[in-house]
């Protein structure tokens, strides 16, 4: 491996998830890793240190977690990239996988939750419907909910059997909805998980409200939740037994979030975030006093207690890999493989929208003095952020010559509900001006060259990169575009139902009830005024992006002679395969070198 680029080392570097273990069997854990060359679900013996895979599936696996007794795997598998799928199950200790539930369609997964007895999926259908269906006791899966807006379980996906969607002792089910808004502000519903009946709604779809975690102590029916009822994400407690609604009171200027509970239920995992960058405490829910956990300074993007109260968590920044840390500093548990190459820092980035708002960002210096080609690499969601983690992909074009910007524009989540809304209604153009104003900041710098400017990024990424190259054409000498979003009409009719969600929400409706809306935010009216060459990199089995939009796009480009280029791969809304990593970025890296004069060879 001494032999491979820097780059590349680093893109086939291994990568793991935070395990996660039931907390009726902690010594049992899962999790995803890429170590086998693409990401698939592990075993791990926490006790004798014994691992294996679980998944083998050539598309890659990400979603798994162990069953209440810890005696099974939960995984969900898909078959050709476009997400749709359903969750089996294999012997912690044995082999060949089986349906977690018998006769449930093949859909898009919407959550996973697991209690004594009981287990509940939701799946998004073909049709647009939404539906949560439960098992008792291991009997046929029973549908409890169905709706035509969005509808989950609460909780993160990849991880979430026993901590946001069933109470511990399985009698109360939290579900995500946007019945009462949007899918941006979804609401929070409690019901009896066997009946489906509501037992309490929280939420009136102006702001969002969040599940993170019940209590551990079975019976104890309290509930940590994340909202930003007043702009900022703030932590509160939820108790169903008597209807209490307390907010954790924080003097902290960022984000706060309730991770996890201690095993005794006394006190909270909280999750700081500002400015792209993590800090941990422990909130004591008697006094009300909080405690900082140590860990370095990046970002922290999961953390869990284990029984014995230390903290386990999953730490990353600009320069060191992604690492599982607990709180006395060691490492649990490493990824197997080569280590990581060192990537440069991250340093903040300031400046003046046209508004006279400060956007925080991130840039990524390249060796020398300059004068470098600059490339604003915009973050996709749009409802994400950059943060300070290690990125191979920005790392290899700051190898390339690059001083690389990654903006966080109005519409980002991370700096406040009135941020991230300011997109809806006018998607396209609040994003758009800031990466606009972003640039324009960059080429004030004396190392900066003005007349090598690159545009890019994936998914709402490329949708802005497609966006700027067509009202912005003479800012920009080239563009890479991965998985966007050319044709914006198109895109609706033929993307995933929570994407159509999604979409109703930006728009304000559909491209029947909105058509000048979709117009005017669609790369395609602008795709005449088109002057730099640009890269399109597209998912064959995309059902976020999907590839027919896309190519509509790459057709209009071509009849009016507009100088670009096609790549297509196999899979959907990007490769988890590392080979199908290097590949794309070797394709993009030499579509740069083309294009850009003055680029590294690397």
């Amino acid at each position: 491996m001494s032999d491979m680029p820097l780059w590349e080392r680093r893109f086939r570097a291994p990568k793991m998830n935070l395990p996660h273990w039931s907390r009726s069997a902690p010594d049992r854990a899962v999790f995803a890793s890429n170590e086998s060359g693409v990401w698939q679900i592990h075993s791990w013996n926490v006790a004798t240190g014994e691992r294996r895979k679980i998944s083998d599936h050539p598309v890659g696996v990400t979603q798994g977690c162990a069953s209440l007794d810890g005696d099974e795997v939960l995984f969900w598998q898909e078959d050709t990239g476009d997400e749709t799928g359903r969750w089996l199950r294999q012997a912690f200790e044995g082999s060949g996988s089986e349906p977690l539930f018998e006769g449930l369609p093949i859909g898009w997964n919407d959550g996973v939750a697991l209690g004594p007895g009981i287990a509940a999926v939701a799946i998004a259908d073909r049709d647009g419907g939404f539906a949560v269906f439960v098992s008792i006791d291991g009997g046929p899966a029973k549908e409890i909910a169905r709706s035509t807006e969005w509808l989950g379980i609460a909780g993160n996906w990849d991880d979430a059997g026993d901590r946001a969607g069933l109470s511990t002792d399985g009698t109360l089910l939290a579900l995500q909805h946007a019945e009462h808004g949007d899918l941006l502000h979804p609401s929070l519903r409690i019901v009896d998980p066997r009946t489906g009946g509501t037992v309490a709604d929280r939420g009136d779809g102006s702001w969002s409200v969040l599940a993170t975690a019940w209590s551990p102590v079975d019976g104890d029916h309290r509930l940590a939740v994340v909202h930003d009822e007043e702009d900022r994400e703030r932590a509160a407690v939820w108790d169903l037994a008597t209807g209490a609604w307390s907010n954790l009171e924080s003097s902290l200027p960022g984000d706060v979030t309730a991770l996890d509970w201690w095993p005794d239920a006394s006190a909270l995992l909280l999750r700081h975030a500002y400015d792209g960058r993590h800090e941990l405490f422990r909130y004591d829910v008697a006094s009300a006093s909080t405690s900082r956990i140590e860990a370095p300074p990046g970002s922290i993007t999961d953390a869990r207690v284990r029984p014995d109260g230390s903290v386990w968590f999953r730490h990353t920044d600009g320069v060191h890999r992604a690492r599982i840390l607990d709180d006395s500093g060691d490492e649990p548990i490493g990824v197997l493989g080569e280590p990581a190459p060192a990537g440069r820092p991250f340093h903040d980035w300031r400046y003046a929208n046209d508004q006279g708002q400060q956007v925080h960002g991130w840039i990524v210096e390249p060796e020398g003095d300059g004068p470098h080609p600059v490339m604003v690499f915009v973050h996709g969601g749009p409802h994400w952020l950059y943060e300070d983690a290690y990125f191979p992909e920005v790392q290899a074009y700051v190898d390339a010559g690059f001083l690389v910007a990654m903006p966080n524009y109005r519409g980002s989540s991370g700096y406040g509900r009135a941020w991230s809304d300011a997109l809806t209604g006018d998607v396209g153009f609040t994003d758009v001006d800031d990466v606009t104003a972003g640039l324009r900041n960059l080429l004030g710098r004396p190392d900066v060259d003005p007349s090598r400017t690159v545009i890019a990024g994936w998914s709402w990424g490329g949708y802005i990169t497609l966006m700027e190259l067509g009202r912005y054409p003479d800012l920009w000498t080239a563009g890479m575009a991965g998985v966007p979003v050319g044709d914006y009409v198109r895109a609706y009719e033929e993307e995933a139902p929570s994407l159509q969600a999604l979409d109703r929400a930006l728009m304000g409706g559909t491209p029947a009830t909105e058509p000048e809306a979709f117009r005017r935010s669609s790369p395609l009216t602008y795709a005449d005024r088109v002057a730099a060459p640009v890269l399109l990199v597209v998912g064959e089995n995309d059902s976020r992006c999907p590839v027919g939009q896309a190519l509509a796009y790459a057709d209009r480009l071509k009849e009016q002679g507009k100088p670009h280029e096609v790549y297509l791969y196999t899979t959907g809304h990007g490769a988890l395969a590392t080979d199908e990593d290097v590949r794309q970025q070797r394709v993009v890296l030499d579509f740069l070198r083309s294009v850009v004069p003055g680029v590294r060879a690397i």
